[in-house]
């Protein structure tokens, strides 16, 4: 065969007696088979294989086996974020004529997708207190079929009633959702406190490190994590190989990263609560904290990586706070190994009118740290600069 007829004929994978200890990013969208009936093995499960990305791709299913394991899920599958992996769990189970119940302090676009998209295709939603389940119960419909949380809400970090609202969903006959992003399976698995679904924003703690944005759905009914599984693919909410190569790679360190952003957030939240200028600090790990025997009971020592902190001020202070954080990435987002910084005011919540706000306890000098991994003294001292830059306008 001559040089140029070889350069449009695939090279096949090379072969040998050993084999690569890093994961390989395969980014082939179609994958050949060696005939009709080899191929229909694959569809129909009596062989392994792949035949198109879109369907499923092996970078894909690694990641997906490492959280199956994490939460102690079977068949979970890895989508392209994690609003993508909400909409597979609530679409691909409820129909028009339906009704989803959801916490009332649910991730703005999980609020939404409640409000906004749904009601178009016929499934009725409303929201009631997570923390309540005699509330949740006084929403539920006849017509209610899923009930939607968060184990902690964003930003104020209120704890769900985890397991009064799993006994209530069971009791009813529903579905129970978590999306269990900010307190990660290294807290707690919500599979095994009764729920149905767990939904992830890989994104975030997951792989760590800002650069990989993927979901995950994990299911304990096989059936039921099909069904999803068929919505997802259907839809074309495909996770990137790249982007799931990546967040394999940041799940190595998961454990090691988690646990030194918790002790970072711990000793930080201390430290906030003791400076002027400082109103309150919102941290689970704290005996002020509104929830903090429930999430002692839920979570034992696991009291995240997550602190929120109002100053004084309003939002000249805030800006200034900003300013004089400059190591700190001003940023709408939680769970990269550096500690980011954001303003609910002008993120997660800017929708919201500043009354509104003010009702779930909210105002301009409102911040909230997803704390990293940095050495805790760094940490203490720049917030400590920036709180007193705040004051000194």
């Amino acid at each position: 065969m001559s040089g140029d007829q070889t350069l449009v004929r695939r090279t096949p994978w090379p072969r040998g007696t050993s084999w690569p200890v890093g994961t390989p990013l395969q980014p082939s969208v179609v994958y050949a088979s060696e005939s009709p009936d080899a191929l229909d093995d694959i569809y129909e499960g009596r062989e392994a294989g792949y035949s198109y990305a879109r369907e499923a791709h092996p970078n894909a299913d690694v990641l997906a086996r490492k959280i199956d394991g994490l939460e102690g899920a079977t068949g979970g599958f890895v989508v392209g974020s994690g609003m993508a992996a909400v909409t597979a769990a609530i679409l691909g189970v409820l129909k028009a004529g339906d009704h989803l119940l959801g916490g009332n302090q649910l991730y703005g676009r999980s609020l939404r997708m409640m409000s906004t998209e749904l009601p178009r295709m016929g499934i009725a939603t409303s929201v009631a207190d997570a923390c309540d389940p005699a509330a949740m119960e006084a929403a539920i419909r006849p017509e209610t079929r899923m009930i939607l949380i968060e184990i902690v809400s964003n930003p104020t970090l209120r704890i769900a009633d985890l397991d009064g609202i799993a006994e209530l969903a069971k009791r009813r006959g529903l579905l129970l959702v978590v999306d269990n992003t900010f307190t990660t399976p290294r807290a707690v698995r919500p599979l095994d406190h009764g729920a149905d679904i767990v939904v992830h924003s890989v994104t975030k703690l997951l792989a760590g490190h800002s650069d990989a944005t993927l979901g995950y759905v994990g299911a304990r009914d096989a059936a039921l994590g099909e069904a999803m599984l068929g919505l997802a693919t259907t839809f074309g909410l495909t996770a990137s190989p790249f982007d799931c190569w990546l967040a394999e790679r940041g799940l190595f360190s998961f454990e090691l990263r988690y646990d030194r952003a918790e002790a970072n957030a711990r000793a930080l939240a201390d430290h906030l609560d003791g400076l002027p200028g400082v109103r309150r600090v919102i941290y689970p790990g704290r005996s002020d904290h509104p929830d903090h025997a429930r999430a002692r009971h839920l979570l034992g020592e696991r009291t995240g990586n997550m602190v929120t902190f109002e100053i004084e001020g309003g939002r000249d202070a805030a800006n200034r706070l900003v300013r004089a954080a400059e190591n700190i990435a001003f940023a709408p987002t939680l769970g990269d190994i550096g500690t980011t910084l954001s303003h609910p005011a002008t993120s997660s919540h800017r929708a919201l009118s500043a009354e509104a706000r003010a009702e779930l306890g909210l105002s301009e000098g409102s911040f909230r740290i997803s704390v990293g991994v940095e050495p805790d003294a760094l940490l203490r001292s720049e917030f400590e600069a920036a709180i007193r830059a705040a004051a000194a306008g």
